[in-house]
């Protein structure tokens, strides 16, 4: 298969395009970079902001890939977010319906739910999550993957162009998914939910209503927008607050990798969203302990979830697309 990858350099990138030249797959790579070596594939330089350039690379390709993206909200303003993020995809789906193209993937990202990186505070409704759960970004980063994912409806409902969007977290390159740094990882966060299991009730559900004064004191001053140099989120000294907002899950760039070659090549219609993750969470702490530590006033769940299972679904990527980790943190953690 012939396949366009968009932004194809970067964790997922290097991943991805290792993995489908595995596989066979004849790789174009398109970036804003004037030349870059990608050994086994082609790389031109192309803007996605560049309609006719993403036209003249876009034929002949049988699939595209679309990572191409400002990954975050302190990557440009608002507007400038916004206006790569959402005409860059709108590009990228126009060049593919010119093409005669009927299968791109995007990725789209968790940050897309509006919790991440949202200004104002955002009510998680139930656990775990999945693709039903309700979004509200209020940052352009996050809005834009809602738009991005809307975009791809579009050109379903207008051009027959089926693909996924892939809801997907923090995603760690090899190196740093390996046994050491996992488990490193996973004692000190152990260490600081011990401390707060030691706790009385009481006293555990007033340092939780600390965390999140501060927290949403924190998020009307914009900080991912505009982060002070060097600045390493709200709370630098704790290891458990900051992946909160990724209800402490990751992928293995060599999983999403899995997710993307899988969403390109199998036999299916429609726009689909899905969310791709690890099975786990990357703290070694029972799922269900850290509900109860970090989102108290959740009381609905649509499933309880067994041990360290991760608290964001990836039952719809497993059921759609067969999906399922090859490199899971769980190996080191179980």
């Amino acid at each position: 298969m012939r396949v366009l990858v968009t932004g194809g350099i970067g964790n997922v990138g290097t991943a991805l395009t290792e993995r489908f030249l595995r596989s066979g797959h004849s790789l174009r790579l398109i970036g804003r970079r004037a030349w870059q070596d990608v050994p086994g594939a082609e790389y031109v330089p192309c803007d996605i902001t560049d309609i006719e350039c993403l036209k003249a690379q876009a034929k002949g390709m049988d699939a595209i890939v679309h990572l191409a993206a400002l990954s975050g909200p302190h990557l440009g303003t608002p507007e400038t977010v916004f206006r790569i993020n959402c005409q860059g995809t709108f590009n990228v789906y126009e060049a593919a319906a010119k093409a005669g193209i009927r299968r791109v993937v995007t990725a789209s990202s968790i940050n897309a739910l509006g919790f991440g990186f949202g200004v104002r505070d955002f009510t998680v409704h139930y656990l775990p999550i999945d693709e039903e759960h309700p979004t509200m970004p209020t940052d352009a980063y996050s809005f834009s993957k809602n738009v991005v994912e809307d975009i791809a409806d579009y050109h379903w409902r207008r051009d027959g162009i089926s693909g996924c969007c892939l809801r997907i977290p923090a995603t760690v390159p090899a190196l740093h998914y390996e046994e050491k740094p996992i488990r490193e990882y996973a004692e000190k966060c152990q260490a600081e939910a011990a401390a707060l299991l030691a706790l009385s009730p009481k006293a555990r559900r007033e340092k939780y209503e600390e965390w999140m004064k501060q927290l949403s004191e924190g998020r009307r001053q914009r900080p991912f927008e505009n982060p002070p140099k060097d600045w390493r989120g709200p709370f630098p000294e704790l290891h458990l607050i900051g992946p909160r907002a990724d209800f402490w899950t990751a992928v293995d760039a060599r999983d999403s990798a899995q997710a993307f070659e899988r969403a390109v090549t199998m036999s299916y219609e429609g726009s689909h969203v899905l969310f791709i993750n690890d099975g786990c969470n990357r703290v070694g702490i029972p799922s269900e302990t850290l509900a109860e530590l970090f989102y108290p006033d959740v009381t609905t769940w649509k499933r309880r979830v067994k041990g360290i299972d991760a608290l964001v679904s990836i039952d719809k990527a497993r059921a759609f697309l067969g999906y399922e980790p090859e490199f899971s943190a769980r190996r080191f953690l179980a």
